[in-house]
């Protein structure tokens, strides 16, 4: 076996172990065993149903022996499907006959051989098993990352939650928050995309080569086809479509990048705040043991995990939307481009996952620097405006805002000029009182609230 060196791709080399969870899912073998499965539970359902005369039902011991087929697929056992199929040049076809071979000696399905792949065409077995590693890479690798990446992040906005910190909007000093409200911020963000990856309904077919039960009908006339079909991708856990092509049109499946892309694109937002308030000094990372931040400089601690996730969120979603405008288009009733572009949803998901891992080794090393956000409130007390001017019109003051420019615009404010200011204001002497005790440390609104909250 080839060496992680020697790999074209970064997933199955320098990032092997981080893409491992993902390879029961879209690896060459995966997508075989999927097909094994499918091909053996449509046999299943087939014998299942006691008004085809020409097929009896299975004992349960050769039912036992079937699945086990499937839970004890082997690299070897997709090898042999891949010898088959480089005779056949057909990947589904080599399965059929692998399982034929595989289950000639079983004197109860030896009768019903040739009800393997009955009234099926290759899309029948392929979208189903596209569908079922979608939906379980989903559930099982995927949204539990994101959970990690969420829950990490929330714990750092309730710890946060009133560490007041200066706000930048246009990247100049603006009104302060907390960093704790940023981070929920993002949290928030987050579940929305994590709520619509999971609300996806992936969709499956088994309604033959044009999706018509064309041969269906005419080997068993009267059959209540699309009912039976119908429970038989539901009992798969998928939903049924009744009108397709020759494949199911995978709008489901664009549906569902789409809402990973969208997921992404929230979580570089996030990974470039992140570098921004390390490069700011309002983080500070903790460096690990042995580590080397520059070849020539000795010093750094660089926001390498922060990068890496941008950069690998970049690969994904250039993927994850070629994906979704691809597959839903196909000339007529099918052609091929769908079908090996579809091989690359590993590499998708592989690379949001890199970026789901580095994000959250990030988050794991990040120290919040409180004596850096305080020298950075200090040293704009004209952020202050923005209060003083809201009071002054609450009390009537004419040309509130033309005053308050004029003393603050592009300026630096001093506390005692501002003192000075607020002093001499016509306003009532409470409202002078609470505007003088304020500071850009204080003037925080609900942000420590809505960050403990969430």
């Amino acid at each position: 076996m080839p060496s992680p060196l020697s790999a074209l791709s970064p997933l199955d080399g320098r990032y092997e172990k981080s893409a491992a969870p993902l390879r029961p899912y879209f690896s060459e073998a995966a997508l075989i065993r999927h097909r094994v499965l499918v091909e053996l539970e449509w046999l299943k359902a087939l014998a299942a149903e006691r008004r085809m005369r020409e097929l009896k039902p299975f004992s349960r011991a050769t039912t036992v022996a079937l699945d086990r087929l499937v839970a004890g697929f082997s690299e070897k056992d997709a090898t042999h499907i891949k010898n088959i199929e480089a005779e056949t040049n057909h990947d589904v076809k080599a399965i059929e006959y692998w399982l034929k071979g595989k289950l000639a000696k079983n004197a109860q399905v030896q009768r019903s051989l040739e009800f393997i792949h009955f009234a099926c065409t290759s899309e029948d077995i392929n979208n189903l098993s596209y569908a079922l590693m979608l939906a379980h890479s989903r559930d099982r690798v995927m949204l539990p990352r994101l959970d990690a990446v969420i829950a990490a992040l929330r714990a750092l906005a309730r710890r946060h939650a009133s560490r007041p910190m200066l706000s930048r909007t246009h990247g100049q000093p603006a009104s302060p928050t907390t960093l704790g409200k940023e981070m929920a911020n993002f949290v928030a963000r987050l579940k929305r995309a994590r709520e619509a990856i999971e609300r996806v309904a992936l969709l499956g077919k088994m309604n033959g080569a044009v999706g018509n039960y064309n041969a269906h009908a005419v080997s068993y006339p009267g059959f209540p086809w699309e009912a039976f079909c119908r429970r038989f991708v539901e009992r798969l856990g998928l939903e049924f479509n009744p009108y397709t092509t020759q494949i199911e049109p995978h709008d489901c499946y664009a549906e569902l990048f789409d809402a990973y892309a969208r997921a992404n694109t929230a979580l570089l937002d996030l990974d470039r705040d992140l570098w921004g308030y390390v490069s700011l000094g309002y983080f500070r990372q903790k460096p690990k043991a042995g580590e080397v931040g520059s070849s020539t400089m000795p010093h750094k601690v660089n926001p390498i995990d922060f990068e890496n996730s941008e950069g690998n969120i970049g690969v994904a979603n250039a993927l994850l939307r070629h994906l979704a405008d691809k597959l839903p288009v196909s000339r007529w009733q099918r052609d091929l481009s769908d079908s090996t572009a579809l091989r690359n949803a590993g590499n998708a998901l592989g690379h949001t996952l890199l970026a789901y891992n580095a994000c959250l080794r990030g988050l794991g090393k990040l120290e919040a620097d409180p004596a850096r956000m305080a020298q950075d409130l200090e040293a704009n007390w004209e952020v202050l405006a923005e209060p003083v001017q809201q009071v002054m019109r609450k009390h009537g003051v004419p040309d509130a805002y033309e005053k308050l420019k004029a003393l603050t615009r592009g300026k630096r404010l001093e506390q005692r000029a501002l003192a000075a200011f607020i002093r001499s204001l016509p306003i009532p002497a409470d409202a002078k009182r609470r505007l003088l005790a304020l500071t850009p440390a204080t003037y925080l609104g609900l942000a420590p609230a809505l960050a403990k909250r969430i």
